[in-house]
């Protein structure tokens, strides 16, 4: 009795365990659907939309520097410190004439576009050439707010290779016609490289469905036209009095 009781809880374990594992391999099966495809599906769109500073269009007149964090001493991180030197480069090289940096400052000792605008200044990127955007608190709210708030309809979008797709698909999804430029510097550690790629699985996932489906409304306000459209006055239109 006790042999066909051993025997009955072990088919019921390992018809347990083939049922479990069917559960698991279903749901890995959808994650990958639901977030693998977005995945590809930006990096796709992002190939031939992406350059080095040397091969970059020169007829876009704005460079936007996308927010990567601070230290605790309010410096910026080394990726975020890449992309202002990329920008920079870029300023330099006469592909661009503004540099649009957006990010974070909710809090009074968290500023992201004051750090990063410090580091250009020591590049030695004049203050006129940059342009701070203090409510770019994440990819799609900077996107939204570069056309909404300063007017810009082209861009070349500056960031590292694992976010650039993401920041390619948002803002071109979002109205504006964008290229990219690749952030490159130093090499960063291969845990925080994984970390990176893993974060933007379902990072991407809510690109897509903020673009399509939800649209969001950012942080808005007065809007500031980086490039102010000048009003002809009645000697340039050939009006008379």
């Amino acid at each position: 009795m006790i042999t066909s009781l051993k025997s009955k809880l072990r088919a019921s374990y390992k018809k347990w365990f083939k049922v479990s594992m069917t559960i698991v391999l279903i749901l890995i099966a959808v994650a990958v659907v639901l977030l693998g495809i977005p995945r590809l599906f930006t990096q796709l769109y992002a190939q031939s939309r992406t350059y080095s500073v040397a091969d970059a269009p020169s007829d876009d007149a704005v460079a936007i520097v996308f927010g990567a964090g601070l230290t605790r001493s309010g410096e910026p991180t080394a990726i975020l410190q890449d992309r202002v030197a990329t920008a920079a480069n870029l300023y330099f090289a006469g592909k661009v004439k503004k540099i649009l940096m957006s990010g974070d400052n909710r809090f009074v000792y968290y500023n992201e576009p004051g750090a990063m605008r410090d580091y250009a200044l020591k590049l030695g990127v004049p203050e006129d050439a940059i342009v701070l955007d203090y409510a770019g608190r994440r990819t799609y709210d900077t996107c939204y707010r570069a056309k909404a708030i300063f007017g810009v309809d082209q861009a070349i979008l500056v960031t590292q290779s694992f976010h650039l797709p993401r920041a390619l698909f948002t803002c071109n999804a979002l109205g504006m016609n964008t290229v990219g430029v690749t952030a490159v510097g130093r090499t960063y550690k291969l845990v925080s490289n994984v970390y990176w790629q893993v974060r933007e699985l379902p990072a991407t996932l809510v690109a897509l469905l903020d673009a399509w489906i939800f649209h969001p409304l950012p942080v808005l306000g007065t809007p500031e036209p980086i490039f102010p459209v000048e009003t002809p006055t009645p000697q340039q239109t050939g009006a008379s009095h």
